[in-house]
C-alpha cells in the first residue's frame, strides 16, 4: 500500500493550494479516503473525507467548509484537496489517509503566511 502526497508549499493568506494523493496497492475505488493535518505542537485533526464512489459524499471540519474541496478520481486513483482562501491557521503538515486500512501517507507541508 502506498499513499503519496504532493502539492504542498508556501502560500499567502487568501491564496490557494491544491494537494493530491496518489494511491496504489489496494482497490482504491472501494475505499473512503480522507485528509488530516497536524500543526506544530498540536494533535492531528480531521480536515475532509470522501466516500468511495466518484462524486461521493463529502465531509469537512467546520473551519474549512466553503474554502476546501475534496474530490477523487477512481480511474487515476487520486484524491485531491483544493484549498482556497487560505489562512495562517491552515499551516500544518497535511496527510492523506485510508481509514479502513488505517494507513497514512508521508505528509506534505503547507505554510500560509499572513
Amino acid at each position: 500500500v502506498q499513499l503519496v502526497e504532493a502539492g504542498g508549499g508556501l502560500a499567502q493568506a487568501g491564496g490557494s493550494l491544491r494537494l493530491s494523493c496518489a494511491a496504489s496497492g489496494f482497490p482504491f475505488s472501494s475505499y473512503h479516503m480522507g485528509w488530516f493535518r497536524q500543526a506544530p505542537g498540536k494533535e492531528r485533526e480531521f480536515v475532509a473525507a470522501i466516500s468511495w464512489s466518484s462524486g461521493g459524499t463529502t465531509y469537512y471540519r467546520d473551519s474549512v467548509k466553503g474554502r476546501f474541496t475534496i474530490s477523487r478520481d477512481n480511474v487515476k486513483k487520486t484524491v485531491t484537496l483544493q484549498m482556497n482562501s487560505l489562512k495562517p491557521e491552515d499551516t500544518a503538515v497535511y496527510y492523506c489517509y485510508a481509514p479502513r486500512l488505517r494507513f497514512w501517507g508521508q505528509g506534505t507541508q503547507v505554510t500560509v503566511s499572513s
